[in-house]
């Protein structure tokens, strides 16, 4: 017997790249690495490796700048919007991944991917091999033949002759002109007008090739003929841009693609780097790199999601009747802890409903009992009101733990149902991010997979995605309670492998317990509160705002001497730099003049066109964030906007806000201070608003003990002023407006890293002169110097910094090769310290302030947190005492080595208690 044909795999890099990117959710690292396509396109390697065992394999890639086809038609593919960055940035490490793998990785300039594969398959094939191509670009189906095969490994689908033919209608060898035809809007091929891919299909069965048919061209009849014709022209040009050009000069031949022994040390960088942990563990086992990272290693990319492989083994209920609820809420009862989860109706805290509830108390097991699933032949459930009602008790009672993931979610949904959650003891969100805020994303999904290694089920697995996605109420009870109780035993799993790290390190246990736990239903009260919008002033100032749009855009027409648009980049690059001549001071990674904000705000001190469109884009942003947007976002229910707070998504311990984001809202600008004016107070109480003064800079003096801060603090100096007077060598009565504005921005640049080269921008001197402001500060505050070197210094041999409250903050690239890296995690490592002592203080502040106001039972209400600030709805008459209060509690929050200053402040409006 023959021995068979050898086999060549050659695999379509780019196809792939682009198809990965958008078929996956878009993941990231712990650093904030987008990671996704990478995933995806490594996926498909590993799973070719399985299931063809041929060490014949090349993957190619498309070459950065233009080809034969841009010189050819200089509109090819030029609709094409540029690649997203989310996308560009995973091209180096995909390309370094595919080395390490030790496969052989190409790139031509001057042709496409395409011409690589085209060449290489043609060449193997004359030379006895079988080829498949692993491609998702149908353009590659004029390259079958009976040696030649296309494999779409992300949908796990293969192409041979016959499934050419049965995909388009027309042969192979018919592709070709297939496509000259048909046209592609993707790389803008012009085509016949109005000929789709029935009519050129058609028309090739009946003339057998595009030649034929030019030939009897005249005889096609109607509007579709009257299109060919027209075209005649052209079709030679879209024919030279649709052929595959299979006579490119490589340096390799197939007998040469083969592919190497994995790079094992730049392959384990590279896995531990981008998160792949499972294929990380395989590589450290010695065995990671040929096998398919999933089980069957069958199944299509599309219906991937990153390293995980189910939890196993579980046992899991649906509760569809008394006796079961009877001996799950008998389980509850005994449990020590128990974790709790709801399915719901909405994200929309303030208007979602039960669908559904899920509960676990021992590891493996859990139960979701389906209360609200409406669909055509949907399980008889029971009564939603009458489960609840029985669940209440052990809900509300405080002396019964429970445990659970993002639980001030549950707490909303509950209290739209007359439930009061309490006795939280445990949230694994929480738990993780105290322990290392920057090592993953914090959602359950992720958590399962870094921590436990496994793929959960996702929401969108049993509910759909996009426009076919269907509300919870209509998944199949059977995949919801799949689904559901996967929820509560992952993270009852989840708590059972953080609580132990936690408990570990009494610091991080201390910060967990005393502030973030207690935090959460502060938190629940201040957003199901709410904030009461004055709608009609808002509307007011949108059409204000409108009126400046509508001036500045024609102020920029009269100095463009031209109408353009202002949120076209490629226009106003054209007017800026062509028309106009400013000078280029920075370029594109594809080497076009930048139009970026910080490029127009460096131009704006020279050139009045940049400063207009900075002004407009500002306003703009205003506009539709803000007076356009609040009003839309009046709860019904309430009258009032309810933002969503979050604890774990800043690495530092900060707050941070979203839908509406209420702490972007500018402050310095007149357009910010009337958005605010919005934000009132119900008749007879007025708006008090509390604020921490300069803390940062108070903590700095407090971390670093440097004498002459402390100094000035202690005896209540204008700080600014005080360093203006030290750095300039002034008595401070003499410091001028300028120096202490210079002076202000030395201070709060250095805490935030700043360099010599940022400063002198910031002041607008040259660089020597900010490095000589700079040593003067350091001179003058030698303390402030030896705690920043000494940061450093500890950030690099521990890899973490921590606050004044024991938090820590994690800067895994503090030892980074990379320089830029490097020097990004010492800023860090120098602020996260006051930025998350700041962020301790004031959560500690909300402890506060809402444990006496819920004592009390003092007539004002907490609304709103804003960086260092705390807003409060206050009755009338009770103003003064409010004010003493707060202000003494929040200056209590802290005991630092200089006082804690609060600056309260009263209005009818959130301005006005500035």
């Amino acid at each position: 017997m023959a021995d068979p044909a050898p086999l060549l795999v050659l695999v379509d890099g780019s196809s792939f790249l682009y198809r990965a990117f958008h078929a996956l959710p878009p993941l990231t690292n712990s650093h904030g690495e987008p990671t996704g396509a990478v995933f995806g396109v490594a996926n498909m390697l590993r799973k070719l490796e399985a299931d063809y065992q041929t060490p014949h394999v090349a993957v190619v890639f498309d070459a950065p700048g233009k080809t034969f086809r841009n010189e050819a038609y200089e509109q090819y593919k030029a609709h094409r919007p540029p690649m997203p960055d989310e996308l560009k940035a995973q091209i180096e490490p995909l390309h370094r991944l595919v080395k390490a793998m030790g496969l052989p990785l190409l790139m031509e300039t001057g042709v496409e991917a395409d011409d690589v594969i085209g060449t290489l398959a043609v060449r193997a094939a004359a030379a006895g091999y079988k080829v498949v191509v692993s491609t998702g670009d149908k353009d590659m189906a004029q390259l079958v033949n009976d040696a030649i095969s296309l494999e779409n490994t992300m949908t796990n689908t293969r192409m041979d002759r016959q499934g050419v033919m049965d995909k388009f209608g027309v042969a192979p060898e018919q592709i070709v002109d297939y496509l000259t035809l048909v046209g592609d809007t993707s790389d803008n091929i012009p085509g016949v007008p109005k000929v789709g891919p029935k009519t050129a299909a058609k028309w090739l069965q009946e003339y057998g090739s595009l030649d034929n048919l030019i030939a009897h061209a005249d005889a096609v009849g109607g509007k579709v003929g009257e299109n060919l014709r027209a075209s005649l022209e052209q079709i030679p040009l879209s024919k030279h841009l649709a052929t595959i050009h299979c006579d490119v000069e490589l340096p390799l031949g197939p007998d040469e693609l083969k592919r190497g022994e994995p790079d094992v040390e730049a392959l384990r960088e590279l896995l531990a780097r981008l998160e792949f942990f499972n294929w990380l563990k395989q590589v450290e086992a010695g065995g990671g790199q040929s096998n398919s990272p999933h089980p069957s290693g069958s199944a299509p990319l599309a219906s991937l999601s990153p390293e995980g492989e189910g939890t196993g083994g579980a046992q899991y209920e649906t509760v569809l009747t008394e006796s079961q609820l009877d001996a799950w809420l008998a389980k509850l009862e005994q449990a020590e802890l128990f974790a709790f989860d709801t399915e719901t109706t909405s994200l929309d805290y303030m208007s979602a409903e039960i669908v559904g509830v899920s509960f676990a108390v021992t590891p493996g097991e859990a139960a979701y009992v389906p209360l609200a699933h409406h669909y055509l032949d949907a399980p008889q459930q029971l009564d939603r009101d009458a489960v609840l009602a029985r669940l209440k008790p052990l809900l509300e009672d405080e002396n019964k733990a429970k445990l659970g993931q993002h639980l001030k979610y549950d707490g909303h949904v509950l209290a739209n149902h007359g439930i009061a959650l309490a006795g939280i003891r445990h949230d694994t969100m929480l738990e993780s991010y105290v322990l290392d805020s920057t090592a993953t994303r914090h959602d359950m999904d992720s958590l399962a997979r870094h921590y436990l290694g496994v793929h959960t089920i996702h929401y969108e697995d049993v509910a759909g995605k996009g426009a076919k996605q269907i509300p919870f109420s209509q998944v199949a009870v059977e995949a919801a309670s799949d689904y559901a109780a996967e929820d509560a035993d992952i993270t009852l799993k989840l708590h059972q492998t953080l609580w132990p790290k936690l408990e570990a390190e009494p610091a991080l246990r201390a910060v967990y317990e005393e502030i973030e736990i207690p935090l959460v239903p502060v938190l629940g009260r201040m957003e199901h509160l709410g904030v009461l919008i004055d709608t009609a002033k808002l509307a007011r100032q949108s059409q204000e705002l409108a009126d400046r749009l509508y001036a500045i855009e024609e102020q920029a027409f009269e100095v463009a001497g031209e109408r353009f648009n202002l949120a076209s980049p490629k226009q106003i690059q054209t007017i800026l730099y062509d028309k106009l001549q400013i000078p280029v001071t920075k370029k594109t990674p594809k080497g076009q003049p930048s139009t970026a904000e910080e490029v127009l705000q460096d131009l704006a001190y020279l050139y009045e066109l940049p400063r207009l469109l900075l002004e407009h884009r500002s306003l703009n942003k205003l506009k539709s964030t803000y007076t356009d947007n609040l009003p839309k976002q009046v709860c019904r229910k309430t009258g009032r906007v309810h933002t969503s707070y979050h604890q774990a998504v800043a690495a530092t311990g900060r707050l941070s806000s979203s839908d509406p984001n209420l702490q972007n809202i500018p402050v310095r600008t007149e357009e910010g201070r009337k958005i605010r004016q919005a934000f009132v107070a119900p008749p007879g109480h007025v708006i008090l608003a509390a604020d921490y003064s300069q803390i940062e800079l108070r903590i700095m003096a407090h971390l670093s003990g440097d004498k002459g801060l402390l100094d000035a603090f202690a005896h209540g100096d204008d700080i600014h002023r005080a360093t203006a007077a030290e750095v300039f060598g002034l008595a401070p009565d003499s410091v001028s407006s300028e120096q202490r504005r210079s002076a202000k921005a030395i201070n709060f640049g250095l805490i935030y890293g700043m360099s010599a080269f940022g400063l002198a921008k910031q002041l607008g001197v040259g660089q020597k002169e900010a490095q000589r402001y700079i040593e003067l500060y350091f001179a003058r505050y030698p303390g402030v110097k030896a705690y920043m070197d000494d940061t450093r210094a500890a950030a690099k041999e521990r890899g973490y910094v921590e606050t004044v409250f024991g938090r820590r903050l994690y800067v895994p690239d503090i030892n980074a090769r990379d320089g830029q890296r490097r020097q990004y995690a010492e800023r860090t490592a120098i602020n996260a310290p006051m930025q998350g002592t700041a962020a301790d203080i004031i959560k500690r502040a909300m402890l506060a302030v809402d444990g006496w106001i819920q004592q009390s039972g003092a007539p004002l209400r907490m609304i709103m947190q804003v960086h260092d600030e705390l807003v409060f709805e206050v009755a009338e008459g009770y103003v003064e005492q409010a004010k003493t209060e707060i202000a003494e509690r929040m200056g209590r929050a802290a005991e630092l080595h200089v006082p804690l200053v609060v600056d309260v402040g009263v209005g009818s409006n959130w301005d006005e208690a500035h």
